[in-house]
């Protein structure tokens, strides 16, 4: 706990400097809600050796002790003391994320914080706050969504610990998210959620395929038939921001017309229900409901703008896995070099792999 403070003081520091009450409150709920995780870990190795541990915990904390001993010796990711501990949580997300945007605007608010950078939403321990924090919002005539989230990283500055919102998972799935976040702390640099997000998940599914084949060899589960599975569901997340990407340049446009706002804010409706109209012809060809529940709520600027594009870079990561020869502390090393690049000069050295690399076999 001691480390935990010394690491937390800067922020601490920060926030005592902040003129504003509201940053004030916001950075305190922050420290808050971290020292709270950190203060109800649970060592998994304690867990696994107390008879009072459930069967059910104590199997799916003894996978989460394999995918990290596997990402560390197959992968070369840099585990360490990371995941090693346990936090039950009396709710369904860790935090609550706020994303706003101006009411004839697609560009969403952003808030800049030590370490992580600019990001385009605020994220609350607590739903109550982050809800309010979103009135506040929306009394100032911002569009306004309220997202959950079940999982964050530290990135390295705290020994993250596995939470009770991403335990019972499939075991795919949690695996995939231990390689994602753990990819973090290879890298990553500010101001860049494309490129941070394109590696991480790059490393998920890349990772995701070669535990899939060692378990296969062990007698387990067809990695192709997973892979083939988990392929489909990304198509049709494709499909899904295809979707709301066309609605937001339609947006986009609509606002940079120079209507009346009466008028303007009539044709926004309009584009809207226009959505619905285009998601339920594509649920029908799709054969899948998975985004009912998105389309359930309420669809405007702030909620059109969280679903972004994070991932395509991910074909310009494979083709460097590919270039390394699939060598894992190779590609870490590369991935590390671009985040320390300036952001042009990165973006054309991964469109000049993925240029040179035109057979590359994706695993999405």
């Amino acid at each position: 706990m001691r480390r935990a403070l010394r690491l937390l003081l800067p922020v601490l520091l920060l926030a005592l400097l902040l003129p504003a009450c509201s940053s004030l409150g916001y950075y305190g709920q922050a420290v808050n809600g971290q020292l709270q995780l950190l203060a109800r870990r649970q060592p998994i190795d304690s867990l696994l050796e107390a008879e009072s541990t459930p069967a059910d915990l104590r199997a799916r904390l003894a996978l989460v002790r394999q995918l990290l001993d596997f990402a560390a010796q197959e992968l070369a990711l840099p585990v360490h003391d990371q995941y090693r501990s346990y936090v039950e949580l009396d709710r369904p997300f860790v935090v609550w994320n706020v994303f706003a945007t101006p009411e004839f605007s697609m560009q969403p608010k952003t808030w800049c914080f030590p370490v992580a950078g600019c990001v385009a939403y605020r994220g609350w321990f607590s739903e109550a706050r982050a809800r309010a924090d979103a009135r506040r919002l929306r009394e100032a005539g911002f569009d306004v969504f309220v997202g959950g989230v079940a999982a964050y990283s530290t990135l390295g500055w705290f020994s993250d610990p596995v939470l009770s919102t991403v335990l019972y998972r499939e075991d795919h799935r949690l695996a995939m998210l231990l390689f994602h976040e753990l990819a973090h702390q290879v890298a990553y640099t500010r101001d860049d959620s494309v490129f941070n997000e394109s590696f991480a998940t790059a490393v998920e599914q890349l990772g995701l395929a070669a535990w899939l084949a060692a378990n296969e060899a062990q007698g387990g589960e067809s990695a192709s038939e997973r892979l083939a599975e988990l392929a489909r569901e990304r198509e049709l997340d494709a499909a899904f921001v295809a979707l709301v990407q066309a609605t937001a340049i339609d947006l986009r446009q609509l606002y940079a017309s120079g209507l009346e706002p009466d008028a303007m804010r009539a044709a926004k409706a309009a584009r809207i229900a226009r959505l619905r109209e285009e998601y339920a012809a594509a649920r029908t060809a799709w054969g899948d409901a998975r985004y009912d529940a998105w389309f359930a709520s309420e669809i405007n600027n702030a909620r059109l703008s969280s679903v972004a594009t994070y991932n395509t870079l991910v074909p310009a990561f494979e083709a460097l896995f590919a270039q390394c020869g699939g060598d894992w502390p190779c590609f870490h090393a590369r991935a590390a070099g671009l985040a320390r690049l300036p952001r042009a000069e990165r973006e054309s050295t991964l469109q000049a792999v993925l240029e040179f690399s035109p057979s590359v076999t994706s695993t999405r």
